[in-house]
């Protein structure tokens, strides 16, 4: 288990520096706490109202699992439980999950621009690395990798909502107008197969990407020069992109 006495603060791109700090009074953080909060803040940028089937499926564990975890989490002011059942971080709960998401960024940074592995396939790999980093190992990647606001898939430090996104000007690509052309930004990187499939049709963050139709049967037809991919809903729900 961790115990923070410190935070890590990240300057983005866009200008804004990110203080991810730590909670106060040595609070214990375990990898389980972890990994919920991360969870919670992750599905909500996802645009997922988050309740208690949301994480057993998120996180691959059972609903008494769930609801034991929610326990200690609602003990130690990290979430709150509405009657309805959605759960929502508190203050003290984003702190955590943000800390934990700078962290899985910071690696899959590595990964890539360091270790040369596929964008698709970092995630998983950060993923079992995010709790063995030490603070003062961020601090020296943060260093070394410079400032950048988003991870190798295109998503920033600071997860947005769907309404957020749209607000910078950025829409799903079922939801694009067929005849004009989008840049990708960034796609969601939890399924490694359809990260495979991206990167195999070559439909990855920066790309330039034709919407020629969207279809009866509800799929979508891009083209990315010369190479046409027809898309089901399901996986075009997964691309972020915005007007080229």
């Amino acid at each position: 288990m961790f115990r923070f006495a410190n935070h890590l603060s990240i300057k983005t791109n866009e200008g804004v520096r990110l203080h991810v700090s730590t909670v106060s009074e040595m609070t214990t953080i375990t990898i389980s706490k972890e990994d919920y909060l991360k969870a919670i803040a992750e599905a909500e940028a996802e645009g997922e109202t988050v309740i208690p089937a949301t994480l057993a499926h998120w996180l691959s564990v059972t609903r008494p699992a769930v609801t034991f975890a929610l326990k200690r989490l609602i003990k130690d002011a990290l979430v709150t439980v509405k009657d309805d059942g959605h759960i929502l971080l508190t203050a003290q709960g984003r702190e955590i999950a943000e800390r934990t998401i700078v962290r899985h960024h910071l690696i899959e940074r590595m990964l890539t621009e360091i270790f040369g592995m596929g964008w698709y396939e970092v995630h998983d790999e950060a993923e079992r690395l995010e709790h063995a980093v030490s603070l003062a190992f961020e601090k020296k990647l943060a260093q070394k990798l410079g400032h950048k606001n988003t991870c190798p898939h295109g998503n920033g430090l600071t997860l947005r909502s769907p309404a957020e996104r749209r607000k910078r000007g950025m829409l799903l690509l079922t939801e694009a107008e067929p005849g004009l052309k989008y840049t990708v930004v960034s796609v969601y990187e939890r399924d490694r197969k359809l990260l495979e499939f991206f990167d195999s049709e070559g439909l990855k963050p920066g790309v330039k990407v034709n919407v020629s139709s969207r279809n009866y049967d509800g799929t979508v037809s891009v083209s990315i020069g010369t190479h046409h991919i027809r898309l089901g809903t399901p996986a075009a729900e997964k691309v972020w992109i915005s007007k080229s």
